[in-house]
This record gives structure tokens, sequence and C-alpha cells, in this order.
């Protein structure tokens, strides 16, 4: 075992692959030389060389096309989408193409990609670098939608995502990237968004995508996020002295169903927190669910904490960034206090 935080993790999650299986390949916009914005890819290219990790033109939509094309044909593409704020040029191939070949061939093709891009807020990138797109995809049949919230998840996810067969979109939360201090300038942030390096395997395991974990067990209500707010969550569990059960959703779609009725069942009341805007939110299909599969457990209506539906304002990212207080005081609203 090996001391990582989320970047390390995933960079040892691409060489373990690109050692393993030579169908794996990494590209995207200076994940080469460079080692990515984040340095994510740091040192893959020197040690698998260039035709394994290499640089592309800025353009996401051919960067999404090349991986479909190379997918069909057998290899393993893992590409980078510098910002999840980018990936919109490439949103049409992605809907288009990679999630409909398997189906539109009757099985003849399939698209073995995996998208990987930093998403959400916390690092004062504004409105164009803080972006939390994580619905769009949900939407769209054929894609799977992946979100790791540690270290130790986010390797194991993402080699699972990687193996396999359908396309894979996998967000990381950069606020959370490099534990206790942002992506960039390595100021310290609030304590209660601090996410130290975590033990991670060196070599090779998974993490089955369709399953959520429990960050936290509880008895009073059920909180159900995903990356970052996970952290919040345990947080504000802890301001608001509720005894909460913290669902760590891990993969937005396929859902793990049964995890989340089992525990709202048990506790009878649901919070559920998002950083992206609250509109048309992935928070508005779980409150469908929860309302759908476990409306006669219900004690209390449903709470949905999110960002709000605003672009992402730079001068004011900690009112917009849904922290413990805002999360705290939506546990007492489903508490009754």
């Amino acid at each position: 075992m090996a001391t990582m935080n989320m970047i390390q993790a995933i960079n040892s999650a691409m060489a373990v692959m690109l050692e393993r299986d030579p169908n794996v390949l990494v590209f995207g916009e200076d994940v080469g030389y460079f080692g990515g914005v984040f340095r994510a890819t740091e040192g893959l290219q020197k040690k698998f060389g260039i035709t394994r990790c290499f640089d592309t033109p800025i353009g996401e939509g051919g960067i999404i096309a090349a991986a479909i094309g190379m997918g069909a044909y057998g290899l393993r593409p893992v590409v980078e989408i510098q910002f999840a704020d980018y990936i919109y040029p490439g949103y049409d191939q992605i809907v288009s193409e990679a999630a409909r070949l398997r189906y539109r061939s009757a099985g003849d093709f399939w698209c073995p990609i995996t998208v990987r891009t930093p998403y959400g807020g916390g690092i004062f990138g504004g409105q164009t670098h803080s972006q939390s797109p994580e619905a769009l995809f949900t939407h769209v049949a054929g894609i799977k939608t992946v979100i790791p919230s540690t270290p130790y998840d986010a390797k194991g996810l993402l080699i699972s995502a990687i193996e396999d067969e359908d396309p894979v979109i996998f967000l990381e939360p950069k606020r959370i990237y490099n534990g206790p201090f942002d992506g960039h300038h390595e100021r310290p942030v609030s304590p209660w968004a601090q996410h130290p390096a975590s033990e991670v395997p060196e070599g090779y395991y998974t993490v089955p995508l369709g399953k959520a974990a429990i960050a936290r067990e509880g008895s009073d209500l059920t909180v159900l996020a995903y990356g970052t707010m996970v952290h919040v969550a345990l947080a504000a569990a802890a301001d608001a002295g509720v005894d909460a059960e913290v669902i760590d959703l891990r993969t937005m779609l396929p859902l793990d169903i049964d995890a989340i009725v089992k525990s709202v069942e048990k506790t009878g009341r649901c919070v559920i927190v998002h950083e992206a805007t609250r509109t048309s939110g992935f928070g508005a299909e779980l409150t469908a669910l929860v309302q759908e599969y476990c409306f006669y457990h219900l004690e209390a209506p449903i709470e949905r904490v999110a960002g709000w539906d605003t672009p992402y304002p730079h001068a004011f990212e900690w009112q917009y960034f849904p922290g413990p207080g805002r999360v705290a005081d939506a546990m007492r609203r489903a508490m009754g206090k």
C-alpha cells in the first residue's frame, strides 16, 4: 500500500492499465510531455512512450471522435478533457456516436472509451472552469457516469471504467484532487474540505461500477451525495449534531437504487446534496426515485441542497458552493428542528 492523493491515484490507475493492456492509450491536451494541467498524467509519456501517451490539438470534438474510432476497432482510449467546462464541443460526438454505437450496430461494434475530466468548483476558477455537468450525461442512454470521492475509489473506479465495454464519463472533483490544498495555488482551504491522502494499493484492483458506498452509518436521516459533497455532508452531520447516514453514490449511472432504498427506509428522511445548479440537476432525479420507492417510509419532505441557478460566480464562490452550513440547515429542517 502507498499513500496517495486523488491525482496520484488516478495517475497510478492509468499506469497500471497502460502496463497491463497494450490496447490502452492516453491522450488529450497537454497530457504528454507536460503531464496534464493538474499533473494527472505526469510521467506516463516518459515511461510508456509517445505512441501510448500523447498530446492532441485544442479540439475536444476531434479528441472524442478519434477515441470513438479507436474504440470501435479494438483500442481502449483514455482521453482527458482539460476541464469539464470544455467538454461541450465534444458532447455531440459522445451522445450521437459513442452512446449509440453498440445499439445502432446491433452489437457488432462497441465503444470502450473513458473520458476523464476535472469538474466542479472550489479553486476560484469562475464560470468557465467550475461547472458540474454530470446531469447532462445521466440523461443519455448508453453512457456510464462516475464520480469518485476518495483516492482509493478513484483508482479502482477508473480501472473499472477503462475495462468497461461501454463509454464512461469519469468526472474528477478537482476541489479534492490534492487533499487540503486547491489545484492551482496551493492555498490552504477550510478544514471541512480537507481530504488527506489515503492508503491505496500500488497494483491492480477494481471498484465496481454501479455500487454505492456508506461513507457514514446513521439512523436519523439519509444524505445522498457524491464527489466533494460527500466530505461536505460528513462535516455538516457533525455541525448539525445529526446521526446522518451518508451514502456516497460513486456512480450516477448505473445507480445503486437498492442502497438508496435500504437507507431511506431505515431513516425515514432524506437530504440530497450536489454542487451543480438546482434546476434539472441530478438531485431532481434522486428526489423522484426516493419519492417513488420510499414514499410510505418518509417522515418529512425530501430536502435538496445545490448550487444556485446562475453561472458559477468568481467573486462569490463560497456563497454558491454548498458548504456544511447550508447542508446542516437542511438536516435540521428534515429533523423538524
